[in-house]
């Protein structure tokens, strides 16, 4: 604990609080939803965060003490100045006006090099396209096959419901193996026992904030979208959010945006939704789609603004 820096603690508290209030809401936005009016907001908080100190403390055992799993092995530590600690200030002023940016570019975006940024940006790409093709040929059968807004038939309601709950604990699991590391990179990469206690605190403190406040700005991405609130949707959903994630993590350890892979999601199910038998046009669905894709070049172009601030102008 002697180790830490002001402008590490400071970029730290900023970058697990945005991370969490922006990020989070792709993998547990559809499950809030879904679960609002079943369950109390602390019992859902409960569950989360039982998953996220498992996953905390089990990165540190089987890593001798790196939270990242892993992806920051490109990033090497460095001394965290005032300028590391603008990008997730911009993060969290981004978050509360609802933009869905890419946490992985705006924060990594100040400490790593150029050649590691643009191999981000190939792979969160692939992962944009790959989510969006990959959602499309699914919701384009599934919609001529089911009403996904139908209540279910009360016998299977509490399959659904299970379904939904597992489903949900491995997406997120998986995306907080990935996600970790863009507020571990202003940490040493092995954390000591003590730090690892503070940062658990921290973690479930804020994402008890994000339950109460239902999700909060970011939240409405997902709730613009059709049948997100009914629980075989939003299992679909995150099962297959949960695969595509899976997937591209085991492909190498180059951090990707998973903010573009969700957004992706959504638009190729959008899309083919408005393209089969609903009643959702696309002309009603093609405003929603530019708007999210608007919102993520604002943040791309955020992280662009960092880079050349940090590696040109002010090292």
């Amino acid at each position: 604990m002697e180790l830490i820096t002001i402008w590490m603690a400071i970029g730290f508290f900023l970058a697990a609080y945005s991370v969490i209030a922006n990020d989070s809401v792709q993998t547990l936005g559809t499950w809030i939803a879904s679960n609002n009016e079943k369950f109390r907001w602390t019992t859902m908080w409960a569950g989360a965060s039982i998953v996220l100190l498992f996953t905390l403390w089990y990165g540190w055992t089987v890593n001798g003490g790196d939270i990242s799993y892993g992806r920051l092995t490109k990033i090497p530590f460095q001394e965290v100045q005032w300028y590391h600690a603008l990008a997730p200030a911009v993060l969290l002023l981004l978050t509360r006006v609802g933009v869905p940016v890419s946490t992985s570019f705006l924060v990594l975006s100040a400490f790593a090099s150029t050649f590691v940024l643009e191999k981000m940006l190939l792979k969160s790409i692939m992962g944009y396209a790959v989510a969006a093709v990959a959602a499309y040929s699914l919701w384009f059968v599934i919609s001529k096959l089911l009403d996904e807004s139908k209540d279910v038939n009360v016998k299977h309601e509490t399959f659904w419901r299970v379904a939904q709950w597992t489903t949900t604990g491995f997406l997120w699991y998986t995306w907080l193996a990935h996600d970790m590391a863009n507020i571990a990179v202003f940490l040493p990469r092995s954390v000591p026992a003590d730090l690892m206690v503070v940062i658990s605190i921290v973690f479930v403190v804020g994402l008890a904030l994000m339950f109460k406040e239902k999700g909060g700005k970011i939240q409405e991405i997902v709730l613009s979208k059709q049948s997100t609130k009914f629980i075989r949707s939003a299992t679909i959903i995150d099962f297959v959010y949960w695969i595509i994630l899976y997937i591209f993590k085991e492909i190498n350890n180059i951090p990707m945006s998973t903010t573009w892979v969700f957004v992706g999601l959504l638009t190729g199910r959008e899309l083919a939704m408005a393209t089969s038998n609903q009643k959702r046009k696309l002309k009603q669905v093609f405003p929603l789609v530019a708007k999210d894709f608007f919102k993520m070049m604002i943040g791309l172009c955020a992280s662009l603004v960092i880079v050349v601030l940090i590696h040109k102008i002010l090292k």
